[in-house]
């Protein structure tokens, strides 16, 4: 079994609270960590429909069945169950009691908000990272320059960008274009058309993909309202739940203008590239050396695993994007402290001085604000050029 960077946290916050939430994407591997890291803990999986009917139609009966510590799995099943095991724990705040994991997480988190706060541990496990797959530690981001210093030497990216980093991709070595395209059908489809009460299946695989071909662009719901033929009403809402179901995030623009005209709405990036990828269509790794989405997809290569780096550490991502009205942007802002770390991200394999201006132009706008400069490329070699790092992609 690879590895999770999470899972030590998972065991220290179990000591902590009496109820633990591992919230994540359909198949990301939460059953697997969860069964690793208690061992001795009861295990149910609310997708049992026996199960979960006792739960949703008995459920003080339910939980009274559990004397011990117990892995509630698929806990989104039965959102209201989160309601009960309040009266639960306050009789019996023992740290560690209850285990939930659960995906599709609206229901649930509205009810674990209301019901669990101050009694519950939320932690957010995503597919792997590269890290992760590589069998190598993941250094806590405790500063930006922590998240760009692996050595470990891996080729062209493309081929990662185009199968992804869901579990079962590469620990069954099913190829991704057969285990996307049922992930899609099976999980995609079938959950989110569920919570989106989404009668014409169509509509929605059009929706999904109109968003896969906005991947790294900046969000305009009247724009996708349009493509697809919906409400712009519609479009945020369907946007909004693929957000909690942790398919695709939202990047905000950094709220310093710097006196400057800036945008004010988040870009869209995937969770996954393989999912992205999938959706464009593109089934080899060849398909991306002339795809018209190949920098944006390399983009969201490297902002998912700086995401995934701060997330699998327990810590909200403190990331951004800056760009101004005249078309001066940074991909990518990182937080430290009171200062800026601006990070540029390009898809070219050889380095070039002029792929430099955009972090000089940022820098010298930021002034004293402005932290270490980083650029992200798809090259081979880590150098440092007029003060500002050049990593390749696999430092990340």
């Amino acid at each position: 079994m690879i590895r999770r960077t999470i899972e030590p946290y998972l065991r220290r916050d179990a000591g902590f609270y009496p109820v633990v939430l591992l919230t994540g994407p359909r198949q990301s591997g939460k059953t697997t960590i969860v069964r690793a890291a208690f061992p001795k803990h009861e295990y149910v999986t609310l997708e049992d429909g026996d199960m979960a009917t006792l739960a949703r139609e008995d459920p003080r009966g339910f939980l009274a069945r559990f004397p011990g510590p117990v892995v509630l799995d698929e806990a989104q099943r039965v959102p209201s169950l989160a309601s009960y095991l309040q009266s639960t724990v306050d009789r019996d705040p023992s740290p560690g009691r209850f285990v939930l994991t659960g995906s599709q997480n609206l229901l649930l988190m509205e009810t674990v908000a209301q019901s669990l706060a101050g009694r519950c541990a939320i932690l957010h496990l995503l597919p792997f990272s590269r890290a992760e797959l590589a069998a190598r530690p993941q250094l806590e981001p405790t500063d930006p320059s922590s998240l760009f210093c692996n050595t470990q030497a891996q080729g062209a990216p493309w081929e990662l960008v185009r199968s992804g980093f869901y579990p079962r991709i590469h620990d069954r070595r099913i190829p991704p274009e057969v285990w996307l395209a049922d992930y899609v059908q099976t999980y995609v489809e079938r959950d989110v058309r569920m919570l989106l009460n989404i009668g014409d299946l169509l509509t929605f695989e059009r929706f999904l993909r109109l968003c896969a071909g906005r991947t790294g662009q900046i969000l305009n719901y009247s724009a996708l309202a349009s493509d697809c033929g919906i409400a712009v009403d519609t479009a945020r809402r369907w946007v909004s739940v693929l957000v909690t179901s942790f398919l695709v995030f939202l990047l905000p623009p950094h709220h310093r203008s710097f006196n400057k005209r800036v945008i004010r709405s988040p870009k869209l990036y995937f969770f996954d590239t393989g999912l992205a990828c999938h959706l464009l269509g593109v089934r080899a790794a060849s398909q991306l050396d002339t795809h018209p989405l190949r920098g944006a997809l390399f983009e969201n290569l490297v902002i998912a695993e700086v995401a995934k780096a701060y997330w699998h550490h327990r810590r909200t991502p403190p990331i951004s994007y800056w760009r101004d009205q005249t078309g001066h942007e940074v991909d990518l802002l990182i937080e430290e402290g009171t200062r800026l770390c601006p990070v540029e991200i390009k898809s070219g394999a050889t380095f070039a001085s002029d792929m430099l201006t955009p972090l000089r132009w940022w820098s010298g706008l930021a002034a004293a604000d402005a932290g270490q400069a980083t650029l992200v490329y798809a090259g081979e070699e880590a150098l440092t050029h007029t003060g500002i790092h050049i990593r390749p992609w696999w430092s990340v």
